[in-house]
């Protein structure tokens, strides 16, 4: 199954990069794709349970899903993953 998410405090390239790497990581996610400039983050995956543990991810480093609680602590964890990511590339 494929699914694409619109997600907050995704700005640039380096947040793409942190994303993209933690969601490959988890076990039944594959084909992920990411676009700053519409902060949407696009994957297939296996299992339906597989969708809360990407939505949990992505707000553990600051990308809550557009509509959840965008709180000053997730757009701290927000820069720091994009600096991560930023140095990683």
């Amino acid at each position: 199954m494929q699914t694409k998410i619109i997600v907050q405090n995704l700005k640039c390239g380096g947040c793409a990069s942190t994303i993209s790497k933690n969601l490959i990581s988890i076990d039944g996610i594959s084909e992920v794709n990411i676009n700053a400039e519409e902060s949407s983050v696009e994957f297939a995956y296996a299992e339906e349970s597989s969708l809360k543990t990407v939505e949990e991810k992505l707000r553990n480093l600051g990308y809550p899903v557009l509509g959840n609680a965008n709180t000053y602590l997730n757009k701290a964890k927000s820069f720091i993953s994009c600096a991560t990511g930023k140095m990683n590339q």
